[in-house]
């Protein structure tokens, strides 16, 4: 299927590792030009040299900057005054004991998860009204609607980014621009393979059954019982953004492998 992306500007935060480089391929597979951010340099270049050699056909370029930084989102905007496809994938998790959390956790959470990719959406939205094109999508997760209180300061900043890309896309009624949310469910990143990593290395269950028995005992609602694979995320997440699908506006959309229990 031809998404009919070939040379929009997608810009997808957080794309060294996990869901946000498989999404930066999948883009790129589909003739977009895409820009990698990251905190570390070597990191943005490693994948750029990585995407450009693979997809020769297209423009990868690269962002080193900690986007949850002020100084670091205004030489972003600098950089790339243009974009048509905003992907707002950066985001930190962890599983923490509620009463262990202190404020400036709190407080690191929601500038990581929900102000920066706000403050992307605040730069970009207006430009991308005026050209009557734009695809905003924020990448949330079930955790936004279904908290398993394995990480509430993650929990409520994902519910959040339904509420703000639900708020954006008011601002964008009869334009060819659309915000929306994808919730992914469980997904196999590195970082929930250093989860797997951590709960189990000191048992006695082999590795090959870490995913089975983190899905059996801690995911059981999941109807596929397995972990998602970035790429389903990445190969969804460019449907969306397509020039094609447009009647996506204002929606969390949910590919969480059926762990959420509910029609809605």
């Amino acid at each position: 299927m031809d998404l009919h992306l070939t040379k929009k500007i997608a810009l997808i935060t957080g794309s060294t590792k996990g869901i946000g480089k498989a999404i930066a391929i999948e883009l790129a597979r589909e003739g977009a030009d895409v820009i990698i951010n990251g905190r570390r340099d070597a990191e943005v270049q490693a994948v750029v040299a990585e995407l450009q050699a693979d997809f020769p056909q297209v423009t990868i370029q690269g962002v080193a900057a900690d986007l949850a930084k002020t100084a670091d989102q205004e030489r972003l905007f600098t950089e790339i005054p243009h974009i048509d496809i905003l992907i707002n994938n950066m985001g930190i998790f962890q599983p923490m004991d509620y009463f262990e959390i202190d404020d400036a956790t709190w407080n690191k959470f929601f500038e990581v998860n929900v102000l920066a990719g706000n403050a992307l959406a605040r730069h970009y939205l207006p430009k991308m009204l005026q050209q009557d094109f734009g695809r905003i999508i924020f990448i949330a997760s079930e955790e936004a609607v279904m908290p398993s209180g394995e990480m509430p300061q993650y929990s409520m900043t994902k519910s959040m980014n339904l509420s703000l890309a639900k708020s954006l896309s008011k601002l964008t009624v009869a334009t060819h621009v659309t915000v929306n949310t994808i919730m992914p469910g469980s997904t196999l990143t590195e970082g929930v393979a250093k989860m797997l990593h951590d709960m189990y290395a000191d048992t006695d269950l082999p590795e090959d059954q870490w995913e089975a028995d983190f899905m059996k005992n801690h995911r059981s609602r999941s109807q596929i019982q397995r972990l998602i694979r970035p790429e389903e995320i990445g190969r969804f997440t460019a449907f969306v953004a397509s020039p094609d699908h447009g009647a996506f506006s204002g929606e969390a959309l949910r590919m969480d492998g059926g762990l959420v229990p509910t029609i809605f």
